[in-house]
């Protein structure tokens, strides 16, 4: 017993020299955000092998585990619910399986997560399954309930190696502008930065932590979404709010690594990897300790390339049954094309891409008017057999059809808004027809997203690129012949996102009052689009795409040249 005493104060003494001592902890944060359902390197959309993935990204986690033992933390800033056809087949098709994503989030040793507006999307059904299923807790400390509690967990602390680190979720707070409030009944998204400040004081007085992480689904440039939600705060909450080492930022697909200063004068690294697990986060803390306490810390990052890893052949192999049932879902055929479309088309000139989603909404709906647009711009249906896969290439997201009352003048006023975030104004016919930007690279893209390019069918109107924005659209009547009236009321066919205020088509756009968007819904639809186009497709059993020609660029010659100028630039002159 003396023997065991003394063994027992000797280790004593020994821990307590070891802690005395001053050293050097170093703790590695690892980050994705946006995955949108990008789990295997194997696009299950276009059928091809992509570049990123969490497939990939657990074979890079793996390597610093080992290099780090017990000194890698794993987040993940929301957004994976939506955007591939594995997701949507456990969110809709197998619903009694555990969610493939809670799956992959627990087999890779998640540590938190954040939640996105696209999770939020999904709906309450499939949003509390996967946080019922996840291991680790999904946080966000600015999602309500109706009566101010908390619904999910604000914050996490972790001590690792002694150093004791608090993670805070924030979601942006825009939800209201895009989703349908049946998604989110119940709830409601306190401000980012006023959360941030609120739960920053309880947990530095309650935990007292070496280290504080911004875990946000919120992006980089700030926006006042209209004119109510800061849709994307996360520079301005690490500038604002004091006491963040590191603030992980997403939704806005941006590639962002950057110190800066908050309004203490501390530096903020504030760091975001865009999209689709093509990039993580990569962060590096460096803490040293003396007597157990931090007497100085710092933190580096940098944002890490996948393709640079093969994905995780163990990962593949524990989830080849999943994966294998969803591939068998979307190769099945459903039909066939006459002839190849692209969304290409759809930033030049009436296209036969968007045609087909403005006659299904019509056919639905049998409204006057229809609007959508192109949500992804460089996609193809190529000509033959059409699979379940091309409905996602067709039509991107899971958004409900609606009908909605608007005068003539508002649906004028929309249609001009579409039109100035998409074309420039042309001096002379050596100009760019798009808005475009270039990077330092000196490669072109859209100063815009094309997903807030509608069209119109059901209206004949042709758009004058000379002329400044709000002044480009003339409609010169009805598709049916009929005289185009600016006082009128007319039924229009239009997305849930869009109705419930997305892009700001309406808003901005149209003039109506955010609050006053829902008294203006006619119908809600009970399937998504997707589910029309397949019933549209199953139907035709052969489809032959065709341009309804129902809006022009003009002056054409200038509209043409530049509109091939254009082209070239934006794709490399790949078609």
């Amino acid at each position: 017993m003396k023997r065991l005493i003394v063994c027992f104060l000797l280790t004593i003494f020994f821990i307590g020299i070891i802690f005395a001592q001053s050293r050097d902890v170093v703790i590695k944060l690892i980050h994705t955000s946006d995955v949108h359902g990008h789990l295997t390197p194997y696009d299950f959309t276009n059928d091809k092998v992509r570049c990123g993935s969490l497939a990939r990204v657990s074979s890079f986690v793996n390597e610093q585990r080992q290099k780090f033992p017990g000194r890698v933390l794993l987040f993940d800033g929301g957004d994976v619910l939506q955007g591939q056809p594995s997701v949507y087949y456990y969110n809709y098709i197998d619903t009694i399986s555990p969610h493939i994503v809670s799956e992959v989030q627990n087999y890779m040793k998640y540590d938190a997560l954040a939640f996105g507006n696209h999770d939020v999307e999904t709906g309450h059904p499939i949003y509390d399954r996967w946080i019922k299923q996840c291991n680790a807790p999904v946080l966000s400390a600015n999602t309500l309930r109706k009566d101010g509690s908390n619904y999910l967990q604000p914050y996490k602390i972790f001590v690792v190696d002694g150093v004791k680190i608090a993670v805070l979720g924030l979601i942006t707070p825009s939800i209201p502008a895009w989703v349908n409030e049946r998604m989110w009944s119940g709830l409601w998204f306190e401000d980012m930065e006023v959360s941030a400040k609120k739960w920053m004081k309880i947990i530095r007085e309650k935990e007292n932590p070496d280290i504080v992480v911004g875990l946000f689904h919120s992006g980089i440039e700030p926006y006042k979404l209209n004119g109510l939600y800061n849709e994307n705060a996360s520079l301005e909450v690490a500038k604002n709010v004091p006491g963040f080492d590191v603030v992980f930022a997403g939704h806005d697909h941006t590639y962002y690594s950057h110190k800066v200063a908050n309004i203490a004068g501390d530096s903020v690294l504030v760091i975001d990897p865009a999209n689709d697990a093509e990039r993580v986060s990569d962060v590096m803390l460096k803490v040293k300790m003396e007597n157990g306490k931090v007497i100085s810390k710092s933190c580096s990052g940098k944002l890490k390339r996948m393709s640079n890893y093969t994905a995780d052949e163990a990962f593949i192999s524990y989830f080849s049954s999943q994966f294998e049932a969803v591939k068998t879902f979307v190769s099945r055929p459903i039909g066939k094309f006459d002839k190849t479309i692209s969304s290409r088309d759809a930033l030049f000139k009436s296209s036969e891409f968007l045609d087909i989603i403005h006659s299904i909404q019509l056919g639905v709906t049998q409204a006057d008017i229809s609007f959508t647009a192109p949500l992804t711009g460089a996609t193809y249906i190529y000509k033959g057999d059409v699979y379940m896969r091309d409905l996602f290439k067709l039509y991107a997201y899971e958004n409900m059809i609606y009908t909605m009352e608007l005068t003539g003048k508002e649906v004028k006023d929309y249609i001009e808004q579409s039109y100035a975030m998409w074309t420039n104004q042309m001096k002379s016919a050596d100009d760019h027809l798009l808005l475009l930007k270039q990077d330092d690279g000196g490669k072109y893209d859209l100063v815009n997203y094309s997903y807030n390019f509608d069209t119109a069918a059901g209206v004949v109107y042709t758009v004058d690129v000379t002329k400044p924005a709000g002044e480009k659209v003339r409609i010169l009547r009805m598709s049916n012949g009929k005289p185009f009236d600016l006082s009128k009321k007319y039924k229009v066919a239009i997305n849930s996102y869009r109705a419930n205020g997305g892009g700001e088509l309406l808003t901005k756009g149209a003039g109506i009052p955010l609050d006053s968007l829902k008294s203006r819904i006619l119908v809600t639809y009970p399937n998504d689009l997707r589910f029309y186009l397949m019933k549209y497709i199953e139907s035709k059993g052969v489809v032959s795409p065709k341009p309804m020609n129902q809006w022009k660029f003009i002056p054409a010659k200038w509209a043409k040249t530049a509109a091939k100028r254009d082209r070239e630039l934006l794709f490399n002159k790949e078609d």
